[in-house]
């Protein structure tokens, strides 16, 4: 990494990104307590890895399926109301989940599952309109020369609420139980509907002629394939963690393997993103973007290294440090990527070029989280873990190869140098 004399609070410095990052933060610690309780409560309830492989699926495949017409919506208009509009619409899914997990009994346990895949299914439609408005909006409230500090900012307020999420999901289970629980969750998610409201209303800036649905979609993707960089980048973000992802499998871990209840799942939860947040406080003096592909292919190959050694590990504090390492080597690609991203990306295809970057980490965690829970029925829940870290080593050799005309990549201020 290099270091550079940029201040590091640099783009905390606009009113408007603050807003954003503090939303960001507060609907991140939202859903990662919703996804961390209703995960332990089903395998509770059914001790079933499909059950918890089927949360990631249902959040998935609406997001997957909406998330390139969320992308042409949010190019096209207000950015302010469709994040306003869609946390209206997790604050009311939550709502519901909150009431009838606490009016059902043991006998309507069928049905409870059901809400809770649907109101799954809901949330991820919204997110299929969230994710890539926030994501794009960024660009427009920093200044070009601060993208890189902008997007440390905002994978630390993502990493930071991972942290929190899980460690506050898994005490606040153990006090108040599931249905009050999720209620804290719809706090929170109010909350950040206030966050957003208090954003200022962003011009459009209209440089081409309007578009079809389809023809406007298809631009968008089409200029993410004809990006090398771009491509590979988020390419080797989708396998990589689609099979070497651990997440969906740690209730299981905690309970089985480790034995160490909701409060132990709660620290292997936030375990890799308290290794995310140390490190993007690193890079906040030191940046990663020069020779930035090299750096990325040697975080991917750690990332794999640490799921292989978690994989195996019968002990809690050995599993909780390489989990801690998955998100130390996690961070820098995912800065790395939101950097080139950010760069790369025309104002008026931030929205469209989001939401196909959206549905490859949807693919990746979602439906990665499926993989796993599925891969455990069959094989068992070990052999599945240590199957995605070797999957996820081969996985980047075989993108290092292809890629070797990248490895001289740096990005320095203002222009990107190959």
């Amino acid at each position: 990494m290099k270091s550079h004399n940029q201040d590091p609070y640099a783009s905390l410095q606009f009113p408007d990104f603050r807003n954003l990052v503090a939303a960001s933060f507060l609907l991140t610690i939202a859903l990662q307590m919703q996804e961390t309780v209703i995960g332990y409560e089903l395998y509770r309830l059914t001790h079933d890895p499909v059950s918890l492989g089927l949360i990631g699926l249902v959040e998935a495949v609406p997001f997957i399926s909406f998330s390139l017409f969320g992308g042409h919506i949010a190019d096209k208009y207000s950015k302010r109301r469709i994040l306003l509009w869609s946390v209206v619409c997790i604050a009311l899914s939550s709502v519901v989940l909150h009431v009838f997990s606490k009016n059902s009994g043991a006998a309507m346990q069928p049905m409870l599952l059901l809400v809770i895949y649907a109101a799954l299914f809901v949330i991820g439609l919204s997110r299929a309109f969230q994710s890539p408005t926030a994501t794009s909006l960024r660009g427009f409230l920093v200044p070009f020369e601060l993208y890189e500090n902008a997007s440390m900012w905002s994978s630390s307020a993502w990493q930071v609420g991972a942290i929190a999420g899980p460690v506050c999901a898994g005490f606040i289970y153990s006090w108040i139980g599931f249905s009050d629980t999720l209620l804290f969750v719809v706090a929170l998610v109010v909350t950040t509907f206030f966050l957003y409201w208090n954003i200022s209303e962003q011009r459009i800036v209209i440089t081409e002629e309007r578009k079809d649905l389809f023809s406007s979609i298809k631009e968008g993707v089409k200029f993410v394939f004809q990006k090398q960089i771009i491509l590979y980048s988020i390419s080797l973000d989708l396998f990589s963690v689609l099979f070497g992802g651990v997440i969906a499998l740690l209730p299981i871990y905690a309970q089985d393997i480790l034995r160490v209840g909701p409060q132990g799942l709660g620290i292997l939860r936030a375990a890799p993103s308290l290794g995310s947040v140390l490190m993007l406080i690193l890079m906040a003096r030191f940046s990663p973007m020069e020779y930035a592909w090299r750096n990325l292919l040697i975080a991917v190959t750690g990332f794999g290294i640490s799921i292989l050694v978690f994989a195996v590990s019968p002990w809690m504090a050995l599993s909780v440090a390489a989990l801690f390492l998955s998100g130390v080597f996690d961070s820098i690609s995912v800065v790395i990527r939101a950097t080139i991203l950010q760069i790369m990306t025309p104002d008026e295809m931030r929205g469209r070029v989001m939401a196909v970057n959206g549905m490859f980490l949807a693919a990746s965690n979602e439906l990665g989280a499926f993989e796993s829970g599925f891969a455990a029925k069959l094989i068992g829940t070990v052999p599945s873990a240590i199957f995605g870290g070797v999957v996820t080593l081969l996985i980047v050799t075989w993108v290092r190869a292809r890629t070797s005309g990248l490895l001289r990549l740096a990005i320095h201020k203002e222009k990107m140098l190959e």
